[in-house]
């Protein structure tokens, strides 16, 4: 697509200059093809990659994401592939959008293949499945410290942004020149960029508002109410809040966008997995009942573990990720019984 070519989407149709050197995007799910999306229609191009061919040669063939984000149209400048040479080659920034699961198998992938000046962007929520690490130490473990490094989280379902409906979002890296670069690209009057220097509170606040939206999902699915709904996402948030700080993280951020603001999205409306797989559980479906009916990857489901060990493992209280864990691992039956028990 040249500059200053139209992009039509979602009734709309906009004018934008290429301004910016191409992204790729690692991870062709909802997320990711949101933030292509977005930023094609500010007049980038995307090298959208996805380890999986059949996810890439259904987007060549319908122009569009239709299993994540049907009936909104790929414009020309999103380049979907599988050759994540080819995807890298032309860029400095990747933004990488996999599930958790395969962050670190991602990055072993891609380590060969960086130059001096890529920097990496993380907007993939979660800890390492393997060892409980915080993405970013298992970025540093990887790939080591030469290359730039940021995280992007915060109240974004992928459907919205994917629409042009407003966000607020944060971008948190060490590096101010970074920081600022990013924002260039990524902000603007419908997705607005807040900058931080915390990438630990940042990530933990993507991590466990995953847990504790499935404890409000069981809740409502049991009936519980509103009262209890808004008592476990207080009494979520201090939950965040203590391991956040612990590991390094700062309590200020807890109660930004990337805190608060992910914990009520998360726990509050059902675009949410993590709290449909909730909802699911509360009204007496199976873990894998659940997983099926909804069929995406649910973070908050390997997250639950993960972080009730890390709480363990630290002496921090957080009985209501620990009592997730348990409903995961089927240890628990009697769910109202417990859930009552949290408040």
């Amino acid at each position: 697509m040249s500059a200053g070519s139209s992009i039509k989407y979602v009734n709309e149709t906009r004018t934008l200059p290429m301004k910016e050197k191409p992204i790729a995007i690692l991870g062709a799910g909802s997320w990711g093809t949101a933030l292509a999306l977005y930023l094609a229609r500010r007049g980038q191009t995307i090298h959208l990659w996805s380890v999986d061919p059949s996810e890439i040669e259904a987007m060549l063939k319908d122009k569009a994401n239709e299993r994540y984000l049907p009936g909104i149209p790929l414009p020309d400048c999103i380049y979907p592939t599988t050759d994540l040479a080819a995807a890298i080659q032309p860029v400095d920034d990747i933004l990488i959008v996999v599930p958790s699961v395969g962050f670190r198998e991602t990055l072993v992938k891609l380590k060969p293949l960086l130059s001096e000046n890529n920097r990496l962007i993380c907007a993939t929520k979660g800890v390492d499945a393997k060892t409980g690490q915080l993405l970013n130490h298992v970025a540093e473990e990887v790939i080591g410290k030469k290359y730039a490094y940021a995280v992007l989280s915060g109240p974004s379902f992928a459907r919205e942004v994917a629409r042009s409906l407003p966000a607020a979002v944060v971008i948190a890296t060490k590096e101010s020149g970074f920081g600022g670069a990013l924002k260039k690209r990524f902000d603007s009057d419908i997705f607005s960029i807040h900058l931080s220097d915390d990438v630990v509170g940042v990530e933990v606040g993507g991590v466990v508002k995953n847990v504790i939206a499935i404890a409000t999902g069981i809740s409502d699915g049991l009936k519980l109410g509103a009262n209890a709904r808004s008592a476990l996402i207080t009494l979520g948030l201090a939950e965040m809040t203590r391991l956040g700080v612990v590991l390094g993280g700062q309590a200020q951020t807890f109660v930004g966008l990337s805190g608060l603001g992910d914990l009520i999205l998360t726990c509050s409306d059902d675009q949410s997995r993590n709290r449909r797989l909730g909802l699911s559980l509360g009204k007496g479906l199976s873990i894998e009942q659940a997983e099926k009916e909804i069929g995406q990857v649910i973070e908050g489901k390997s997250n639950a573990e993960l972080v009730a060990k890390l709480a363990k493992q630290h002496g921090v209280s957080m009985p209501i990720c620990d009592m997730v864990w348990q409903v995961v691992q089927g240890k628990i039956s009697h769910l109202s019984e417990h859930m009552k028990k949290m408040f």
